[in-house]
């Protein structure tokens, strides 16, 4: 059976879960990741699919508009997890409770963008680019992942989801894309097993595409191989939760030592978008999320890279300000991002948006362009001072780490 070259490449890449990106110049080296000699900083990006409700996430109770708006779905004083005079945390939040109270977390308030999209699928391609109303086709880690290659480098980026997200996007870096880590392995038709088996041996070649291809195959066999063995020796006493939402599978990957500065993962399926009956279902996937990040924390203090490690928590939209017919809310604007880690400097950033003057479709006017956020990250923590090459526009940082 005859398999064209670009055929060939796509196999190895999807067949391992690596992005598919022929066409593209990338790097992917004969092994495609190293044991850490000194410890790194580490970004964890996690997504809220479907547009959660900052509002009953984080609650102004100090200001009577909001339960003006929401009569029905409110939630009341005494039940919040009061973190100051004027916002409490939903009941359910126990673990960012915690976190807050500990000093490790940030509230940016009024998250958005110009000319905002009430499509799930746009604006959350909006967020994963960094780019809104303009058609990029590169995700922002994927942007920053090519930035901080350097010549052989390893590979930067782990996406963990059944598809690639477009975050992770990149012109020369391929990340590695999982789901179930015991399951990572080569994928093939069984009349091409033998040869793509082959393309992992660079004994077979004299010309360079050959070269490339068993360079791509073996990258993806070492990939794979310790996306499983570290899976396999990861054992924790820490408990996640109901759903640890993947960050035990990031957090095995950082213990066995992978050389891997940027990973994304998301609670998927489109879980926040709560329009009908919101008010039980909403607290229940807080609680999961919750459990899970501060689950994650406890196990980075117990493998001891608490140091390392920032987690950023985004939403593709939040929702609209009043409640709707349904006991639910509709798509809406401006949203908080929350940013975790030892060496964020916790509590509120950004101003909150006015529950009095809002947009004509009665949503918030967002008051932080998200980007910000962005730009803090990637100068403040990851130490790339030069965000505007990646953000396409140079944004003011939020001075948020210590």
């Amino acid at each position: 059976m005859v398999i064209s070259r670009r055929k060939a490449i796509r196999q190895i890449l999807t067949g391992m879960g690596c992005a598919s990106i022929v066409g593209n110049p990338f790097v992917f080296p004969s092994k495609a990741f190293a044991r850490k000699s000194k410890p790194n900083r580490i970004l964890v990006v996690l997504e809220l699919s479907g547009g959660n409700d900052g509002l009953n996430t984080l609650v102004p109770y100090g200001d009577d508009a909001y339960y003006n708006h929401r009569p029905k779905i409110a939630i009341a004083e005494n039940k919040l997890r009061k973190i100051d005079d004027f916002f409490g945390f939903n009941p359910s939040l126990s673990g960012f409770e915690r976190l807050y109270k500990d000093g490790m977390m940030a509230i940016i308030h009024g998250c958005g963008y110009e000319q905002p999209s009430f499509s799930h699928f746009t604006s959350m391609a909006y967020w994963q680019t960094a780019a809104p109303n303009s058609g990029e086709q590169t995700g922002w880690i994927g942007r920053l992942g090519d930035a901080m290659v350097s010549g052989e480098s390893v590979n930067k980026i782990i996406n963990i989801d059944s598809e690639q997200s477009l975050a992770v996007t990149a012109n020369r870096v391929v990340p590695v894309v999982f789901d179930e880590p015991e399951r990572f392995i080569r994928k093939g038709l069984f009349q091409e097993k033998e040869l793509l088996n082959q393309m992992a041996n660079t004994n077979i070649c004299e010309s360079d595409t050959c070269k490339f291809l068993t360079n791509i195959a073996q990258s993806a066999r070492d990939a794979s191989d310790l996306v499983r063995e570290a899976w396999d020796k990861y054992d924790t006493p820490v408990d996640y939760g109901i759903d640890p939402i993947d960050l035990n599978k990031i957090a095995s990957l950082i213990h066995h030592g992978l050389d891997t500065p940027l990973y994304y993962t998301s609670f998927r399926n489109n879980a926040f978008d709560t329009h009908v009956h919101q008010n039980n279902l909403h607290q229940r996937l807080l609680s999961y999320a919750s459990d899970a990040v501060a689950g994650f924390f406890d196990d980075m203090k117990r493998i001891d890279r608490a140091d390392d490690v920032t987690m950023m928590i985004f939403s593709e939209f939040g929702r609209r300000v009043p409640e709707n017919t349904s006991l639910g809310t509709d798509h809406g604007t401006a949203n908080h991002v929350y940013v975790i880690g030892k060496n964020v400097i916790g509590g509120h950033y950004g101003q909150p948006p006015s529950l009095t003057e809002l947009d004509e479709g009665d949503n918030f006017a967002f008051t932080t362009d998200f980007r910000r956020v962005y730009a803090t990250i990637i100068e403040e923590w990851m130490g790339y001072d030069q965000s505007e090459k990646i953000l396409r526009k140079k944004f003011k940082t939020l001075g948020m780490f210590s």
